[in-house]
């Protein structure tokens, strides 16, 4: 059985959230401010956290900071605050989704199973393979899979794809993939990225409705894992 902390001041969410897990069978543990949170994440090692932002004590950007230095479980930020500066700050911290209230609590499980599901399979799969439903990225012989059709990718290509989806849903900017997959002496345009993005999002095509590097306006890029995958 999996177990979720879930991290929320506001009583009345931590018990609305609790009924819903509970109900699909997940051990549930609370913590009302971010101090006692680092504590019982601590104590209880559960499998996922639920975070809210605006807490006592310590907000949920150093709570997840402080979870992030010690594990790499996975954190579904569940806040008020909708702007994009905060969900851009919440997933470049480590968050793995980011849902702003009010919210719909069937999305929360339908998230939080995607999360899981997706941990699960990272951890069981090579160092230099990621494989989704439908979509296999292959680094050992610079292949994408995608449903029963393998091609073959140029490398910086086959790079950049296989980074970003090591970090689903994160965000990078130009200059972060830059120094990733050209390296700091890279002498040319930012802009670089951009023509290779390009050439990904056509050969992602046919399954766009599930998977999509993304365009963060003012930001950069992110490798999208649609909900329900």
């Amino acid at each position: 059985m999996d177990k979720i902390l879930i991290v929320d001041d506001d009583k009345k969410i931590c018990q609305l959230v609790e009924m819903f897990l509970e109900k699909e069978q997940f051990e549930v543990i609370k913590a009302h401010d971010g101090e006692v949170a680092i504590k019982k994440f601590k104590e209880e090692t559960p499998n996922m956290v639920i975070l809210d932002i605006m807490l006592p004590k310590m907000d949920g950007y150093d709570v997840c900071r402080e979870i992030k230095k010690i594990s790499d479980v996975p954190i579904i930020m569940l806040t008020a605050k909708g702007e994009t500066f905060d969900k851009v700050l919440g997933l470049r911290l480590g968050a793995d989704d980011y849902m702003v209230k009010p919210f719909d609590p069937e999305e929360l499980i339908a998230r939080i199973r995607a999360v899981l599901r997706r941990v699960s399979t990272n951890s069981n799969q090579s160092a230099e393979q990621i494989i989704f439903p439908n979509l296999a990225i292959n680094m050992d012989n610079f292949t994408l899979k995608i449903n029963d059709k393998e091609s073959q990718l140029p490398k910086k290509e086959m790079e950049l794809l296989y980074f970003l989806a090591s970090n689903p849903n994160k965000v990078f900017t130009r200059e972060q993939l830059i120094e990733r997959i050209w390296g700091f002496d890279f002498i040319g345009e930012t802009r670089t990225v951009d023509v290779h993005i390009k050439r990904l999002r056509s050969k992602l095509k046919e399954v766009k409705d599930n998977y999509e590097i993304k365009t963060v306006w003012g930001v950069g890029y992110k490798f999208e894992v649609k909900k329900g995958v």
